[in-house]
């Protein structure tokens, strides 16, 4: 797992794009509508379509966000069951510097965890 955290409030593609994480061509990427620009970066990235409010969506779009999100649900299962530890979801307060290390180690038990149910 690779991960990435700076100091302060940063978007999370603002964060992608400053780190310059290479991703392999062939990796399938799926993404929530606020990487709307990760397409001119990575080619295989798949992202919902916006409405607007001059262009509603049409059937067509609407299955594909559809299918899209049915596909997302498993990723945002797992940012559930990690915010579980609060170390996501409330403000850390400890040394910054350790916050990647105790990241990684959580993360890691819930994949121990992962390989241990299937």
């Amino acid at each position: 797992m690779a991960t990435n955290f700076c100091a302060g409030r940063t978007h999370d593609f603002q964060l992608f794009k400053e780190s310059r994480c290479g991703i392999l061509p062939q990796t399938r990427v799926l993404a929530d509508a606020g990487y709307q620009g990760l397409a001119d970066i990575h080619m295989n990235s798949h992202t919902p379509t916006k409405k607007t409010k001059c262009h509603p969506l049409t059937k067509t779009p609407q299955k594909s966000n559809r299918s899209l999100a049915r596909e997302r649900i498993v990723i945002e299962n797992i940012l559930r069951k990690l915010k579980i530890f609060r170390i996501l979801s409330e403000r850390y307060r400890n040394r910054r510097k350790r916050f990647g290390l105790r990241f990684n180690l959580i993360a890691a038990i819930y994949n121990m965890e992962l390989k241990t149910t299937k």
